[in-house]
């Protein structure tokens, strides 16, 4: 199982070094976020300031893009980094897409599918000169000229990851993609029972198995006091989102989950973290004292997922013992 690192918060001034950091730690890999700042921006730096390492989005918001616009940046950074990018998308939610990116809301399982399809046919387009003919019901490509064409790269195959909770996605990615970004609101449970048996069913279309799908685990770690209320606290915010509602009615919590629905609509944020049970922390974290979170993150993911990042920013400084004794641990 590879252990990755959260570059969350960092600037991009600071970015060379945190990367140089955790590629001398031993991670498998480094994510950024669209968060606080603009996912792709700081993967250059990542790429020139590192040898080893993958990288990429977990995740970038897709519908904030053009396909063209994602195919370049990603043909860039592959070929800037010799094939360690991994391109991470997600939908985002309706609120998000119209109100914080300004951009047209639609069917979003449906519209990924032809974003992905599209990014192929374009990159099939610069490696092997085919003619860029994409028309579906949301993007419509059929203009390239050499001028606009970058060419063939030595790495042109670039792995897709998409992200989400519900199983439609999950289905898509079976379908498509090359990943999938299991988001930090999650149980092993409902990945066992509800993510797998879609992803599978969705690479039954194509042909394909569950293999061909690496999964990759934001997951939530509680090893004091101080982590087990932020957790709490995240955890009761994911879980009042209608529509993550399925992840909470499997383990038979759905009227929690429409309690802090209420609460979140009324912005009584403060109560919210009481409806997290300590039976629900223990499935959605990882429970332990830090020399115990290898063998319990082996225990709880083993062939459930091929990847994990702790829910936790990755900070060069701040706890290099324990980030190390865990890299270790997981190899």
């Amino acid at each position: 199982m590879k252990i990755d690192a959260a570059l969350t918060n960092v600037n991009l001034g600071q970015m060379p070094t945190v990367a140089q950091a955790a590629e001398a730690l031993g991670f498998d890999g480094v994510w950024t976020s669209e968060t606080q700042h603009e996912a792709f921006l700081p993967l250059p730096l990542v790429a020139e300031h590192t040898r080893r390492i993958q990288f990429g989005t977990a995740i970038a918001v897709a519908f904030a893009r053009s396909p063209t616009i994602l195919a370049h940046i990603a043909w860039d950074l592959a070929a800037q980094s010799g094939g360690r990018f991994i391109l991470g998308l997600g939908t985002q939610v309706k609120a998000h897409v119209e109100r914080r990116f300004g951009m047209k809301w639609e069917s979003p399982a449906p519209k990924l599918r032809e974003m992905i399809l599209a990014l192929h046919a374009i990159w099939d387009c610069w490696q092997n000169g085919t003619p860029l003919n994409f028309r579906g019901e949301f993007y419509k490509l059929t203009l390239m000229t050499p001028f606009f064409s970058p060419g063939p790269i030595q790495t042109p195959h670039v792995p897709i990851f998409i992200a989400g909770v519900n199983t439609g996605l999950c289905r898509l990615a079976g379908e498509l993609a090359d990943g999938f970004h299991v988001h930090p609101f999650h149980t092993a449970k409902y990945v066992r029972e509800s993510v797998l048996p879609a992803i599978e069913a969705g690479a039954a279309k194509t042909g394909r198995t569950r293999r061909d799908v690496q999964l990759s685990a934001s997951v939530f770690v509680v090893t004091d006091d101080a982590e087990r209320e932020m957790v709490r606290t995240q955890v009761s915010f994911y879980a009042s989102t209608p529509s993550y509602r399925p992840v909470l009615e499997l383990h038979g919590w759905g009227e929690a989950g429409e309690r802090l629905s209420h609460l979140a609509s009324r912005k009584q944020w403060q109560d919210m973290p009481r409806e997290i049970s300590d039976e629900m922390l223990a499935e959605f974290a990882v429970v332990g004292t830090p020399s115990e979170l290898p063998a319990k993150l082996h225990t709880k993911y083993a062939g459930l997922v091929d990847r994990v990042t702790l829910y936790l920013p990755f900070v060069p400084g701040e706890n290099d013992g324990r980030w190390r004794a865990l890299v270790a641990g997981m190899h």
